[in-house]
């Protein structure tokens, strides 16, 4: 066995491994590509849930509860990395393949559509699990749907800036991720990007996807007008955010990964 047949990926060979999986994912079959997203959905979603009993009757300001509250949220994105699954967020990272024409601007779209309406119908359903479970008709519940007013009361302007700063973290982990050669290393190189950007009070797509519901559920008071303009803005930043302050600074920075 090399002698270095354990040591992290160099970040030149992480965009060329990265290159060659948005390539693999560009060419998911629908029935392959839906089932893994819905799956990714509600992974994230178990993750909004797990935040939620974290942060239940605690103090939501900055402080050691919210940190402790990004930590629990990381088992989303690590359901998804180890466990495999399609998440919105982190194929941002597919511009790598679609700028140095390995994939067309078309099957980018189309993994992209597919994925969010999948990402989407996983975390609703999820919050509809948990609400008719009654585990929404306590603490966690509360905790939902003041997360749900606040986010439906962002302006445009702070729910895109949330966004974008949001997923240049969330694609950092999935970049992480793919420097590790185990599971132990993935789940560790996840963790703190995750914690810090839900300690931080930023806004990821995919998440909201499942507060949403699971507030209403509980009795969050938030219009349809709100629900949508979030998810519109914080959409666009998550894409801006991964697409353009991670994959294209990456790829600026190693140029063209053909594998």
């Amino acid at each position: 066995m090399p002698a270095d047949s354990h040591d992290a990926y160099k970040p030149a060979e992480i965009a060329a491994l990265i290159e060659t999986a948005g390539v693999a994912k560009a060419a998911l079959p629908l029935h392959r590509l839906g089932t893994l997203a819905l799956l990714a959905g509600a992974f994230i979603g178990f993750g909004a849930a797990f935040w939620c009993v974290a942060m239940a009757a605690v103090d939501p300001g900055f402080g050691p509860a919210r940190v402790l509250g990004g930590a629990v949220f990381a088992l989303g994105l690590i359901l998804v990395i180890v466990g495999g699954a399609e998440l919105f967020t982190g194929n941002a990272l597919m511009v790598m393949a679609a700028v140095d024409g390995r994939i067309t601007p078309g099957a980018l779209l189309r993994n992209w559509g597919i994925v969010w309406l999948g990402n989407l119908v996983g975390a609703v359903g999820l919050a509809l699990a948990f609400g008719l479970s009654g585990l929404m008709d306590g603490p966690m519940g509360d905790t939902a749907a003041r997360a749900a007013v606040a986010k439906a009361g962002l302006d445009p302007v702070e729910a895109f800036l949330r966004g974008a700063l949001c997923n240049a973290l969330v694609c950092l982990a999935v970049w992480l991720s793919f420097a590790a050669r185990t599971a132990t290393d993935k789940i560790l190189a996840v963790l703190w990007p995750v914690a810090g950007f839900v300690a931080m009070g930023l806004e990821h797509s995919v998440a909201n996807m499942f507060l949403f519901p699971a507030g209403i559920w509980a009795g969050a008071e938030v219009t349809l007008a709100g629900v949508a303009g979030n998810l519109f803005w914080v959409t666009l930043g998550n894409i801006v955010g991964g697409a353009g302050g991670v994959a294209l600074a990456y790829r600026y920075a190693f140029g063209a990964m053909r594998g």
